[in-house]
């Protein structure tokens, strides 16, 4: 039997998603996470945006297309937040963001099969290696829907995260969550514990997405000791004013962050700082909008990920008056181009330099990886493994490089 798992969302998402397809192979599925005629879908679902939501509810007529017979099993944000809107599609099952061994006891007990005790370790299929150190979030910033649906932190055991780890092959070891920056909040530890008991691990640690509370001294020296540590951090910022970045109940200043910014580089002079901009926030005004702006330069942003304000029902800024579409749109594409002129510029300060890039795709006439710092490099012919590769000029959405 074929089983599909497809997902729509953030890493945490996928990581999860890797779970369940480990979970159906030891139940004796043939697995892809491509759409395809299958026997079974299992569809993990986002809900940070409406767009998001929207798209996960017509997953289930995409998936239906391949096979219309064929049991379908929801599970995820959308499905947390709304499991009514999968149930009227007529769904097998539907269950939310956590638990997601009930999904997998549902399969087994619609199929007659030996049923796994919990969700196994992902499977890892591709060169980087996603890795899960906790769930939930405790910030409800007021824009995020997320909280209330993932639920409060819980983190995993330091151990338990090594144990993981020891059993990956992947050059590459990301740690990821809703918010990593929370990590061992709930258990009496912290990142930095945690980043600091990686020391001995000899593949390349990366790092997601950062909140501005964890950047001190003690947090960039464990990572500075680290043996293959990927100098990318990204930072959320959602705005570069005071005023809006209050009224998302965002726990820092313009200045604090650009501060934040100074320390990482004073570590790591190269590094790449990412980030995420909201543009359009309820109350945003020119002025709020021209310092997103220009906060880009300040911080010498590596890339931008910028997107339009959805508003979510259940959050503090649900209320709150929207700032009209044409408005947003405008802005959006204001972010976007600032953004690229960002990530031409720091591409630029790469060409010449040599970097480590892990190999990971080929097109048929370049492969294609990454470097410590996130540039897509691509080499010509078809390549293996990582190498020392000189960055030689702008290509594509990277640079050309040529191994040395």
């Amino acid at each position: 039997m074929k089983a599909v798992v497809f997902t729509l969302g953030c890493k945490v998402n996928e990581v999860e998603s890797s779970s369940l397809m480990s979970a159906l192979e030891s139940m004796g599925f043939e697995v892809t996470d491509e759409l395809c005629s299958a026997d079974i879908y299992v569809l993990n679902t986002g809900a940070v945006t409406r767009e998001a939501e929207k798209k996960s509810r017509q997953l289930v007529s995409r998936a239906r297309r391949f096979n219309p017979s064929a049991p379908v099993y929801v599970c995820g944000c959308a499905s947390q937040k709304d499991a009514l809107q999968f149930a009227e599609r007529g769904v097998r099952y539907v269950c939310g963001a956590r638990n997601k061994e009930e999904l997998i006891a549902a399969v087994a007990a619609d199929f007659s099969l030996s049923c796994p005790s919990g969700l196994p370790f992902p499977k890892q299929v591709r060169t980087r290696a996603f890795v899960k150190i906790e769930d939930g979030c405790n910030n409800f910033c007021s824009y995020c829907v997320i909280p209330y649906l993932r639920g409060r932190v819980t983190s995993r055991p330091i151990d338990d995260i090594l144990g993981e780890i020891a059993r990956i092959e992947c050059p590459e070891i990301v740690l990821t969550g809703i918010n990593i920056s929370a990590y061992g909040s709930d258990i009496g530890t912290d990142l930095t514990a945690l980043v600091g008991a990686l020391s001995g691990v000899d593949r390349r640690i990366r790092l997601g997405s950062l909140e501005c509370n964890i950047i001190d001294v003690r947090f960039l020296s464990a990572c500075a000791a680290l043996k293959k540590f990927a100098p990318q951090f990204h930072l959320s910022l959602q705005s570069g004013s005071d005023a809006v970045l209050k009224a998302m109940n965002r726990h820092y200043t313009r200045a604090e962050y650009l501060e934040k910014c100074r320390l990482i580089y004073s570590f790591f002079p190269g590094a790449a700082i990412t980030t995420d901009i909201i543009a359009g926030f309820c109350g945003e005004t020119e002025e709020d909008f021209s310092q997103s702006l220009s906060v880009i330069d300040e911080a010498k942003f590596a890339r931008v990920h910028a997107f339009a304000f959805s508003p979510r029902e259940g959050t503090g800024a649900y209320s709150l008056k929207d700032i009209p579409a044409p408005i947003k749109s405008e802005r959006l594409h204001a972010l976007l181009n600032k953004g690229a002129e960002a990530e031409s510029r720091f591409i630029f300060s790469a060409l010449g330099g040599v970097r480590d890039v892990i190999f990971e795709d080929f097109d048929g006439s370049y492969t294609g990886g990454y470097t410590p710092e996130y540039i897509k490099v691509y080499v010509p012919g078809r390549q293996a493994g990582e190498g020392a590769v000189k960055i030689l000029r702008p290509f594509r959405d990277g640079a050309e490089g040529q191994i040395v």
